[in-house]
């Protein structure tokens, strides 16, 4: 027992000069006197699920958003997943989207029953290629699931354009993205329906899992607010089988006080992908910024055909990287089903070999991104 304490703070020691990918506790310790005190206020209220908070929550996350609806759910996961219900996607309907995303992308739609068709990325923006997307609608297509991947929005105009001319629901995943802009609307509000998640290591974080939908169309709203409550619209009413995915009480106090600070949170690390981007700026491919786009940089994300080398050098600098995403999901075991083969899609492949995420987050010091790009920039010689 005594081995083990010691073995515990030598390395507490050794990690002080680490740069982690990001820092939770540093913004809890700028928000602790509100965070506490709302949370003892619930606790003493006793009442822990879908109550004022939640309420307030959704008000003031339409508002931010510039719509009539908002409704929270447990996870973002759950957000994609009830959004599709919500438009009535059905058993071996089809909804196009990217494989370069997280997997909950894709998963959302094979829940259903329904068949992920995917479209490769523009090499630049990571997201999906929108001249690529009408080649691959059929009869059975009901959907496009844009990604706004790591805050970077997707060309809007192009999808919407193309799923009016074919009658497609347009669902965005926001996961990544809260905050975000496009053409100086916020991302979430142009399709029929955005989804967010609020896992910790979002933009906007909870202290748990959470979820959230937007909506301008009140049949989606109402049929998600049915769904995520086992189908009841009053106590022990159920109309249809429905799911557990109710936000608590905790999560929507701590994401309220967060959301007052999102904007600023968001210029910070805008400022510091400036600082990352005029340093490394013909070493690697840094985020491209579209001129239509307000980049929210939830990631941070080089390409680098020497990927190996700089996360050498990271890791001997004790600086954090993540590779998102390593195996695109084309090629997941999960969805081998489906049928495709590597080489269907170039530009997924070919980033999932490229790409690398560094430490970005508000309280990161200037300093240290500096630091983190001589490192890079060492390493590339």
């Amino acid at each position: 027992m005594t081995i083990q304490v010691r073995a515990h703070k030598k390395k507490d020691k050794k990690n002080k000069k680490s740069i982690p990918m990001l820092d939770l506790k540093a913004q809890y310790r700028s928000l602790r006197r509100e965070i506490e005190d709302v949370l003892s206020s619930i606790l003493k209220s006793g009442h822990f699920v879908l109550g004022i908070n939640v309420e307030n929550l959704e008000r003031e996350i339409a508002n931010y958003h510039n719509v009539k609806y908002a409704v929270s759910l447990a996870s973002g996961t759950d957000a994609l997943h009830l959004s599709l219900r919500a438009i009535g996607l059905e058993k071996d309907d089809e909804v196009i989207t990217t494989p370069f995303t997280f997997i909950a992308t894709a998963e959302s739609i094979a829940y259903i029953g329904a068949r992920p068709v995917f479209v490769d990325i523009n090499r630049q923006t990571l997201n999906i290629e929108p001249s690529k997307i009408e080649e691959k609608i059929t009869p059975r297509t009901k959907a496009i699931i844009p990604v706004h991947l790591f805050g970077q929005p997707a060309e809007m105009k192009e999808i919407m354009d193309i799923a009016r001319k074919y009658n497609l629901k347009v669902i965005e995943d926001c996961a990544q993205a809260f905050g975000a802009r496009y053409r100086d609307i916020p991302v979430g509000s142009i399709g029929d329906a955005g989804c967010f998640s609020f896992y910790p290591s979002k933009n906007l974080g909870a202290y748990g899992d959470g979820g959230m939908v937007v909506t301008n169309n009140q049949a989606i709203y109402r049929r998600i607010k049915l769904l995520r409550n086992h189908g009841a619209a009053d106590n022990y009413q159920h109309r249809f089988l429905g799911f557990n995915s109710r936000l608590d009480e905790i999560q929507a106090a701590v994401l309220r006080i967060k959301l007052r600070h999102i904007d600023a949170y968001n210029r910070k690390r805008r400022d510091l992908a400036k600082i990352y981007t005029t340093l490394l700026s013909g070493a690697v491919q840094c985020p491209v910024e579209l001129p239509t786009s307000n980049h929210v940089y939830h990631q941070y994300t080089i390409r680098t055909r020497k990927r190996a080398e700089v996360i050498k050098a990271l890791t001997e600098n004790s600086i954090s990287s993540v590779i998102y995403y390593p195996i695109p999901l084309h090629l997941q075991k999960a969805f081998r089903y489906l049928g495709y083969k590597k080489g269907d899609f170039p530009e997924s492949e070919c980033a999932s070999k490229e790409v690398l995420s560094l430490p970005i987050y508000p309280e990161l010091e200037p300093e240290k991104v500096r630091f983190i790009a001589r490192v890079i920039l060492k390493a590339l010689k």
